[in-house]
């Protein structure tokens, strides 16, 4: 039928507002059941697998961070041995501590980039996914007070169309 969750709060939504108002209030409409039963339950199928995608976000978030502290620790490692190997040579000794903490700073400087980088992805990732999902929860909830709120409507909706 439909493809994602807010398309199909979309297609609720131009249901419930595209509904036959009933003469006794503005606020009441008429609806059929089973079509907005159906929606709610794709939409109920589906929201497992939006909370799925915001779970691989966040496990690519910790893979990339991990990567990152890799690389940046295989960064300082290479510039100690580096820095080490010039210190054993007596002509540059001043030149190889030099450079050792040039190599030392710049990884850092890169790991505080890749993992700065990394939290603002995952960070913009989880905030649109959340919206999405909060969104979505906030028009299964106004529907349920509108179904809830027409069925207890006195009059049934078979004797208000006629």
């Amino acid at each position: 039928m439909a493809n994602g969750v807010n398309e199909l709060i979309d297609m609720l939504y131009n249901m419930v507002s595209d509904a036959w108002g009933l003469p006794i209030g503005a606020e009441r409409c008429v609806i059929e059941r089973d079509k907005v039963l159906d929606l709610l339950d794709e939409i109920k199928a589906q929201l497992p697998s939006e909370l799925a995608e915001a779970k691989r976000l966040i496990n690519a978030r910790a893979d990339f961070i991990s990567n990152a502290r890799k690389e940046a620790e295989t960064i300082k490692e290479e510039a100690a041995q580096h820095a080490k190997q010039l210190v054993e040579e007596q002509n540059i000794v001043k030149q190889a501590k030099a450079r050792g903490n040039e190599i030392i700073a710049q990884a850092e400087t890169r790991s505080s980039e890749l993992r700065k980088a990394a939290n603002e992805y995952a960070d913009d990732a989880l905030r649109r996914t959340e919206g999405a999902i909060s969104e979505a929860l906030n028009e299964v909830h106004q529907s349920r007070l509108k179904f809830r709120s027409a069925a207890a409507s006195p009059e049934a909706p078979e004797e208000s169309a006629q």
